[in-house]
């Protein structure tokens, strides 16, 4: 009688590729996923086992990939921040005390999580880093400028304008209405040694009369479209001006509006409906509706482009 041949255990399908699932899914999703509704897609997209699925959300709240939020008595499960985080090919973001062995060339940047916005856990606030890089890795005359310098409108926690500098601007200014924010932002400057470099002020932009090589709005589209015209203004020429906080379907119109005033889009990015785009100042005179046509149909033809991940 032959004995019977023992194989080797089956694998009980690789638990990394189940929390990678676990992960794109909850990336992926445009609105916020409760418990039960990402168990309900897991569940119709190969997941069949309920406690594989437990295993995977707890092992990546305990590595920090997921965390627990609560709004409105609903709990949900989100993308975790709370942990080093890369928003760029340069950039990484970490809370204070933690340790990140950081690679060469990589830019290191501790926030601490506050009221204000701007700690990373925002499309936007990545979009916006992602902008910053492109656009100085783009046009060097920036960094070259004996005067060149940024100006963050509604700097929230910093993070902007500390990036900006840490890319090699050699000043910012941060401006911000709101006593908190100006405070955290004051914080985070310090806890990145820029404070001899970054200025926080308390200042609405239509009283901003100096001219800055790069400037940084995060802001939303109608405050964009009503300051777009100020924000030309104290553009130096062949400065650029790095925008994010808008949808998909503001983009032309603003694209526009910018193109009046001698500025071409020379870089976007997408992470779900926001957008993040980069201006740069011509240096001369755009000729004519042709022009403007023209970069608008650019901001449609890259729409394909994804965010870094």
């Amino acid at each position: 009688m032959t004995a019977p041949v023992k194989t080797a255990k089956k694998p009980n399908t690789d638990n990394g590729t189940r929390r990678r699932k676990v992960l794109g899914i909850v990336e992926e999703s445009s609105q916020r996923l409760t418990p039960g509704e990402l168990r309900k897609r897991l569940l119709g997209n190969t997941f069949v086992d309920e406690k594989a699925i437990k295993t995977a959300i707890r092992d990546l709240i305990l590595s920090r990939e997921l965390k627990y939020t609560y709004h409105l008595g609903c709990s949900f499960l989100e993308k975790s921040y709370e942990k080093p985080t890369r928003v760029s090919k340069r950039v990484v973001l970490k809370p204070p005390g933690m340790v990140y062995e950081s690679s060469s060339g990589d830019i290191v940047i501790d926030i601490s999580k506050g009221a204000s916005f701007g700690f990373g856990d925002h499309p936007t606030t990545r979009l916006a880093i992602q902008g910053i890089e492109a656009a100085l890795s783009e046009n060097h005359g920036i960094l070259k400028a004996d005067n060149g310098r940024a100006l963050d409108i509604g700097t929230g926690s910093g993070v902007l304008a500390i990036a900006a500098v840490l890319m090699g601007i050699k000043r910012a200014v941060g401006i911000d209405i709101d006593a908190c924010a100006r405070d955290e932002a004051q914080k985070n400057i310090q806890l990145n040694g820029l404070e001899h470099r970054i200025n926080i002020l308390d200042t609405g932009v239509e009283d901003i009369k100096e001219t800055y090589s790069l400037i940084t709005a995060n802001l939303r589209y109608p405050t964009l479209k009503r300051l777009c015209s100020h924000i030309a203004g104290i553009t130096q020429k062949k400065g650029a001006v790095v925008v994010s906080g808008i949808k998909s379907d503001e983009v032309e119109d603003l694209v526009n509006d910018f193109s009046k005033f001698h500025f071409t889009c020379t870089w976007n990015k997408f992470e779900k409906d926001w957008i993040g785009i980069v201006l740069n100042h011509s240096g001369s005179k755009v000729q004519g509706l042709t022009a403007s046509t023209s970069q608008v149909k650019g901001v449609r033809i890259q729409q394909h482009v994804l965010l870094y991940q």
